[in-house]
């Protein structure tokens, strides 16, 4: 089995699942190359923030806290890196200069100046396969969605509904963060955390935004610093997005709704999508991750119907397929297509690749014309 030589730049929760995945690689017995890490970069080092990397990583051949250091070992390919916003440009772009391979976490790029810079050395760099991180795309249930988009089982596209919904900020009491600070996060606030994952699906089905209208909300203004204080809290912590779309392949334009949302009551982490079409409809959530809700329509009776798909992936698991699929079983199988198109130069199928630079560009042009609405209070077109 050929291996792709990793660096991990930020040791934070991603890169503790990528670890986690790159462990499990014998979980895909088709696979034929394989990540291997090789070395890690935290800013700061100490036994408690490394030492499970070490404890568990016996490959790791380099600990470092200079991002500069690792971008300088001949031994690491690859890249996957995992840091705050503001920091994006300069890392990736470095990494693309140092001529590694580069799997970002997204919005990739605080803003749309960030994101041109790191789209201009993209362009400049075709020897490096850069991709996006975003899990969702991976479920089972998005993949049958995906195929289906892929078939034109829908007919005609009526509405497409897609979201995030979290509830972790309802507490006041929460401390302050990274991601709630405009200088560490963006602009963007919620929409640069969460919307990136809305919007992959959409993007890669070639629904593609043609105006918003927003509404953003800053709910809890001030939170506690840590250190007995208070401070501000700029980001917006909700979002809602209504916009129309064209389908690319139609011509079609129909209503195409967003929401990123980080204070929903009674919301954990659900993720979910809905299609509605003349022929099919589908609705999927994370609260229900194995189970997908489908209508097909041929003249009779309207009925819904539940699907449970359990291990139903593009890259075959040694999980038997009756079995339910989970979260890091979609990091995994994320990974797997990172992997698979790097080797084989191209996705085993649409939906089975990771996200693209060019679909990073277009969610920052549908969150920057949506704060522009939000501001004016009226419809921003995008073309």
């Amino acid at each position: 089995m050929k291996t792709l030589r990793f660096g991990i730049i930020g040791c934070g929760m991603m890169g503790r699942e990528f670890a986690s995945a790159a462990a499990r690689w014998l979980h895909l017995p088709e696979m034929n190359v394989r990540p291997e890490i090789v070395a890690i970069c935290r800013r700061t080092i100490s036994a408690e923030n490394i030492g499970w990397f070490k404890d568990n990583i016996p490959t790791i051949r380099q600990v470092t806290g200079d991002y500069r250091e690792l971008l300088g070992n001949r031994d690491v390919e690859a890249v996957y890196i995992s840091v705050p916003h503001n920091l994006h440009q300069t890392f990736y772009c470095a990494a693309l200069e140092a001529g590694k391979h580069l799997m970002g976490e997204k919005p990739f790029g605080i803003d749309t100046e960030a994101n041109d810079a790191i789209m201009a050395s993209v362009s400049k760099h075709p020897d490096c396969f850069v991709k996006c991180s975003s899990q969702f795309l991976f479920f089972p249930a998005v993949q049958r969605i995906g195929r289906m988009i892929e078939a034109g089982a829908f007919g005609k596209i009526i509405e497409v509904n897609v979201g995030f919904l979290h509830c972790s900020d309802l507490n006041p009491a929460k401390p302050i963060n990274w991601k709630r600070t405009v200088e560490a996060n963006g602009e963007y606030g919620c929409m640069g955390d969460l919307g990136p994952h809305v919007c992959s699906v959409p993007f890669r089905a070639g629904w593609v935004p043609l105006n918003v209208w927003a509404v953003l909300s800053n709910i809890i203004q001030e939170r506690p610093d840590g250190k007995g204080g208070m401070v501000p809290c700029q980001t917006w912590d909700n979002a809602t997005l209504l916009c129309e779309a064209r389908d690319s392949n139609s011509g079609d334009v129909f209503p195409f709704t967003l929401r990123t949302q980080r204070i929903s009551p009674g919301q954990k982490n659900n993720w979910y999508i809905e299609v509605l079409g003349t022929k099919a409809c589908a609705k999927f959530s994370t609260k229900n991750a194995n189970t997908l809700d489908m209508l097909e329509y041929n003249g009779s009776e309207q009925v819904w119907q539940q699907i449970e798909m359990g291990q139903e992936v593009p890259f075959k698991s040694i999980t038997h397929g009756i079995f339910q699929f989970g979260l890091s079983d979609a990091i995994l199988q994320m990974w797997a297509g990172f992997l698979y198109e790097f080797d084989n130069g191209k996705p085993f199928t649409k939906f089975s690749g990771c996200v693209i630079p060019d679909e990073t560009t277009l969610w920052h042009r549908l969150f920057t014309a949506a704060l522009e609405s939000h501001k004016s209070g009226t419809t921003v077109a995008l073309e």
